[in-house]
This record gives C-alpha cells, structure tokens and sequence, in this order.
C-alpha cells in the first residue's frame, strides 16, 4: 500500500509538475505617492517573471500542474524613487494526496529585501551577474522548489538549494547584502541555505519526506499517518540531545506545520509525551502545544 502510494505520489509530481503558479501583491501605503507611481507595474512584472521563467531543466517539469506560491510584497521605505527596501511574505502550497486540500510548505516573513528600481527596466535572467530584483525573485523560486521536492522525495531538494546558495553568494558581496548575509535575526536568506546544506540537519531533512507521506495517508489511514509525522518529531527530539535546534531551518519548518502538527496529532494516543517535546523542539509555538496539553 505505501509503495504504491508513494509511486503515484511521485509519478504525478514529477511527470506533470513543478515549476511556479505565483500570485504577486503589492502594499505602498508606507512609501510616498511618487515612489508608488513608479512602482504601478511593479507587482505585474514580478508575477510575470516568476511564472515565466523556466528554472529547472528536467523537462518533466514544464508541463501541467505547477506550484501554487505567493508573494506579498509590503515597500517599507524608498529613497530617491529609485532605492526601495521591502518585507516580502513567501508561502507556497502542496496538495495532499486523494484530497482538495493543501499542505502549506512554506510560510516566509523575509524583512529585508533592498533594490532599486527604474520603471524601465526590464527583468531578466543572469546566473552570474547578481541583480537585487532577479536575484531575490531566483532565490525564492529555488527555495520553493527545493522544499516541494523534498516532500516527494529524500533530500530530491538539494539541486536547487545549491542553486539558491549560489545566488546567497552572490547577493553577500554585492551592494545589496541585506538579508543575504548571516546575522543574529531568527531569519536569513544565508542561514536558510546553510542550514538546507548542512550534512548535520539531513536527518532532519529526510525525515521530512516521511512527514509528508504521514499527511497523504492520514485521511484514509489516521494511525499509520501520525506515526510517521512523529517520526520527525522523535528525529529532531534525537538531534536536540546533540545540537542546538534554534536555527533557522527549524524556524521556517515550524512557522509552517506546527498548526498542521497539532491538528493532525491531538488524537494521538501518546499526545502528552509527543507535545512535550514539541516545546522544547519549537518553544516558539509552546503556546500553542500547551494547550492541547491542557485538553
């Protein structure tokens, strides 16, 4: 039953997907109205871009149903209606198997994305000449990607985060480092990759492929699938005895799932144990855990 899941799984994925479904919004309200009339067609042109570009070269992956994304883009200052600075909001979509719904994958709040920007000009392509706009659109694209992949299958991912490592590179020594350097903040564009490329989080990693067949089989078999969605979590209890897991690869999976997490294991038959180590894998959603504690 499960390998034949896991076949259809990865058939429909591979053979009739990926690639971008991107919905692009705009929010000027904190930048004057001459920046604002600059930036009109900026949201089209962003959009148009993404799901555009071809960023994969498997040809398997240029036809039919694509990743359903979104990035909400809010402009927190402009200087010169030339040289913006933004927080972008970056989520994207998976659907579960047998099921009209999604698994929300990625859920991004990236606070500092600078550029500039001249109505004119166009968008292109250059994997070796960094530009802020492009760079950043790129990143995300192989981000979004990455992630969805490693869904279907082990570590499937890796190809296009080193594609977005790349890019990091380049971003960290060009005149718009913001973001794409490593900082203390909880989030950076660096420290997601380093962390996606760090052999000691492929545990972790793989165990992300089990959790997403846990999500699949849940609706026909509710059991077989909390089991193996606490898989990963006993995996990153394990990793927790040996490092510190208050990265920010734990941080992005979590801001995603754990509301998933909890819905699908409330019923668990062990929920006190498995929750328990929840707030000390997430504290940053404790709050939460402990209140299916006190239930």
């Amino acid at each position: 039953m499960k390998s034949l899941i896991l076949f259809l799984l990865i058939f429909s994925t591979l053979t009739f997907s990926q690639e971008l479904n991107c919905k692009v919004t705009l929010n000027t309200e904190s930048i004057t109205i001459s920046a604002r009339d600059k930036l009109r067609d900026f949201a089209q042109k962003v959009e148009d871009y993404v799901n555009k570009t071809q960023f994969t070269n498997d040809a398997a992956y240029q036809n039919g149903a694509k990743i359903d994304c979104s990035l909400s883009i809010f402009m927190l200052s402009s200087s010169n209606d030339i040289n913006y600075t933004a927080q972008v909001v970056v989520t994207s979509l998976r659907p579960i198997y047998k099921s009209q719904d999604n698994s929300l994958v990625l859920s991004i709040n990236d606070n500092a994305w600078s550029f500039s920007y001249d109505p004119a000009q166009g968008f292109y392509r250059n994997q070796t000449v960094f530009d802020p706009i492009t760079g950043f659109l790129d990143y995300y694209a192989y981000i979004i990607i990455g992630f969805d992949m490693d869904t279907w299958d082990k570590l499937g991912g890796t190809p296009y985060f080193s594609k977005a490592s790349d890019i990091a590179n380049l971003g960290a020594v060009s005149g718009f480092s913001s973001g794409w350097t490593k900082s203390s903040s909880s989030y950076s564009r660096r420290g997601l990759v380093d962390d996606l490329l760090n052999d000691k989080f492929r545990p972790f990693r793989e165990s992300i492929y089990d959790y997403y067949y846990g999500i699949d089989i849940y609706s026909m078999n509710p059991k077989e699938g909390q089991q193996d969605i606490v898989k990963l979590v006993n995996v990153l209890k394990d990793l927790k005895t040996k490092m510190d897991l208050s990265t920010t690869l734990t941080k992005v999976f979590f801001d995603a799932k754990a509301g998933e997490i909890i819905n699908r294991l409330k019923t668990y038959p062990d929920k006190e144990e498995v929750f328990t180590a929840l707030k000390k894998i997430d504290p940053a959603h404790s709050g939460k855990y402990d209140e299916q504690l006190s239930n």
